[in-house]
């Protein structure tokens, strides 16, 4: 008799050693959460503005440095409310006048919705594509649009596009080239990119970086800080949390403007030190790949289940977004966690009937293949 979710057990040798597999927030290291355990009593609860926090943003700041290959002259600004506190801090600091958005999920179209209502802004350029796919950026006048902003992986599609400098129209005499902002919020860590392409990539740590939200890093090349700095000087109003030449003049002495969550910063320097250690962003990018390559693989070969995305190049490696038929991906899903695998439910937004799995680097490639294993097991008995 087919059973109803709660009621399967899967065998223990099937189950993957750890059962977390969702796109954000993300699972967390064991070992991270040793290190900040270690660090109880001479590091929580401890002023932002000594020694002992700023040693740690100094440490976070070089790893970032490190990790992502960048040279002199990028700056990496951190600052309190994660990607959606950067989309405003953006509006007001980065922004002169209009952005051109590629939006192709819900996540690339909240920041256009921010760049629309602010009111010193003119009306974004928006280039849509649909759900499972992405559109590229069109050249457009420097003097009209200043800023292109782009997604490096959509969380809640599992759409991943490359980063390639679009071929923009030169600057015009006196006129500043356009910025090229990328929100890397699940790409940063698990996707190599180069920065010659981009000017601001952003990200919150709750995702590959296998830490907490609440917190941006910014990395800003030297053209990015010069807007920053040239918007700041001419006046425009900015709340100071939302500031990015406040954010940039306390990251520098290697702090926040205002408090931060220290567990967050600790654990996010843990796993960018566990990436360097185990050989930097390519390493890492690695781990990625091959647990998306798992689950991609395996869906291809079942004729009850196929990946959403139906242009492999457009696969994100590290949000697997899989469709079924024949079978709930709601009742798999509950039966998942009932046996302690958890939150691999699909996007509620995206109203589909699939499951979405995070490949994020600290997910380990044999526990991806072993949710495939529970998933056939699953199926069988639906």
């Amino acid at each position: 008799m087919a059973g109803t979710p709660p009621s399967i057990s899967i065998p223990a040798e099937l189950r993957p050693a750890d059962g977390r597999f969702g796109s954000g927030p993300s699972k967390v290291r064991p070992e991270a959460v040793k290190a900040l355990e270690a660090r109880a009593l001479d590091y929580m609860g401890t002023s932002h503005r000594r020694t002992g926090v700023r040693s740690v943003v100094g440490r976070l700041r070089a790893a970032m440095t490190e990790l992502f290959g960048l040279s002199d002259g990028w700056e990496v600004v951190l600052g309190n409310g994660g990607s959606t506190g950067f989309w405003d801090a953006a509006a007001f600091s980065l922004i002169e006048r209009r952005t051109q958005h590629l939006t192709f999920g819900e996540f690339s179209e909240k920041f256009s919705a921010v760049t629309a209502a602010a009111p010193h802004l003119d009306d974004p350029v928006v280039i849509t594509a649909p759900y499972g796919s992405h559109p590229v950026p069109a050249a457009a006048d420097p003097a009209e649009v200043d800023v292109y902003a782009l997604t490096h992986n959509e969380t809640s599609t599992g759409v991943a596009m490359p980063l390639t400098q679009p071929q923009l129209d030169p600057c015009r005499q006196g006129v500043p080239p356009a910025l090229v902002m990328v929100d890397a919020t699940s790409a940063a860590g698990a996707m190599t990119w180069d920065p010659r392409d981009v000017d601001c990539y952003y990200f919150a740590p709750q995702k590959a970086f296998a830490a907490d939200g609440g917190l941006f890093i910014a990395l800003c090349s030297p053209a990015a800080i010069e807007r920053i700095e040239r918007i700041d000087a001419s006046g425009r109003y900015k709340p100071a949390t939302l500031d990015l030449a406040i954010a940039a003049r306390n990251s520098r002495q290697d702090q926040t403007y205002n408090t931060p969550a220290l567990a967050t910063i600790l654990l996010t320097l843990e796993t960018a030190e566990w990436m360097l250690d185990g050989g930097g962003l390519g390493w890492a990018a690695s781990r990625s790949a091959a647990s998306s390559g798992a689950v991609y693989g395996w869906a291809a070969e079942r004729d009850f289940a196929a990946p959403f995305v139906a242009d492999e190049a457009m696969r994100s490696p590290v949000v697997c977004t899989i469709d079924f038929e024949g079978a709930s991906a709601d009742d798999i899903a509950a039966a998942l966690r009932a046996n302690d695998i958890i939150d691999t439910e699909g996007y509620r937004k995206l109203g589909r009937n699939q499951l979405r799995i995070a490949a994020f680097p600290a997910i380990d490639p044999a526990d991806a293949e072993a949710l495939t294993a529970c998933i056939d097991y699953i199926v069988e008995r639906l």
